[in-house]
């Protein structure tokens, strides 16, 4: 199959996971259909030194770029739902569509298989796809490390720094008051995220476009507290106290120590993420597939 020669031009921004040499083979079919589609490339360095001197592939003629120093028509990321979430933070409000290529177990967010990517790309280059928004979530404080990074697709954690004692995390929405967790941790996050944390600590599956976000508490002292789900424009602040005066906020996953000072206020920032699916993708599908629901293992 080679590209007619009226076909559109694209340029795709490349980030990829650099821990998976065995998926080697996966990168390399990537850019051979890209070449085929003479698509205009421009990789993120890490990726392309651990491609080509890690892994020894020879890639076509592409730009490198650092950080967020990059424009394109879609962004493509290869790897798992973790590598998603670093393209996406990096992409912030450009406002430009991910795919997400999985190389590893059934993702929510890199939801197209090694199998599938021709025939994503010959349905891209027909404008036969969907764009999904995704909310994000953003934090505000007056910690200056947590501020360079403040906006999470899944999900922002409040957790205890070590293995002692629970913390009290004092919540409130709209400045009213509505309770007050003592628990190891409390999940906020966005219907992308339900699927990730906060369902592995009892939170709700939230489908993507509820316009919601879910409070899960982690490990709560007291056993009748439970998730709560919120409509996505009100805010939440969060006051902790805790025996070591300090705790960790986790964005994404990336966790940074807070004193307890630190006042918190979590809302929905003011973009979103565009995820790219193929039009035959279906939430309850991966859903199915993923959690097996429904699998009778007797």
């Amino acid at each position: 199959m080679h590209s007619n020669p009226t076909e559109l031009i694209m340029k795709f921004a490349i980030f990829g996971n650099t821990y998976q040499a065995k998926k080697s083979s996966h990168a390399a079919t990537l850019f051979r259909l890209l070449g085929q589609h003479n698509a205009q490339l421009c990789i993120c360095r890490e990726f392309y030194h651990f491609l080509t001197n890690d892994l020894h592939l020879n890639l076509p003629t592409a730009e490198l770029f650092d950080g967020n120093d990059f424009c394109a028509d879609m962004v493509i990321s290869i790897g798992g739902d973790g590598t998603f979430l670093k393209a996406a933070s990096r992409v912030g409000k450009k406002n430009i569509p991910i795919l997400g290529i999985n190389t590893g177990r059934l993702g929510f967010l890199a939801d197209i298989s090694p199998e599938e990517m021709e025939d994503t790309f010959d349905e891209i280059y027909n404008n036969r796809y969907k764009v999904e928004e995704r909310s994000v979530l953003q934090l505000r404080c007056d910690d200056e490390h947590l501020m360079q990074s403040p906006y999470a697709l899944n999900e922002i954690a409040v957790l205890k720094r070590d293995s002692s004692s629970m913390i009290s995390i004092h919540a409130a929405i709209n400045g009213a008051p509505l309770t007050t967790y003592q628990a190891d941790g409390l999940i906020v996050a966005t219907p992308t995220g339900s699927t990730a944390y906060s369902l592995s600590v009892g939170g709700p599956v939230i489908v993507p476009h509820s316009k919601t976000i879910a409070i899960t508490p982690v490990a709560p002292h007291s056993l009748n507290v439970r998730p709560i789900v919120i409509c996505d424009d009100w805010e939440i602040t969060l006051e902790v106290e805790s025996r070591s005066h300090s705790f960790l906020v986790a964005i994404d996953g990336r966790s940074e120590s807070c004193k307890e000072t630190t006042r918190l206020h979590i809302s929905r920032a003011d973009y979103s993420i565009q995820v790219v699916k193929r039009y035959n993708h279906v939430f309850f599908d991966t859903l199915r597939n993923k959690l097996m629901w429904g699998a009778d293992i007797r």
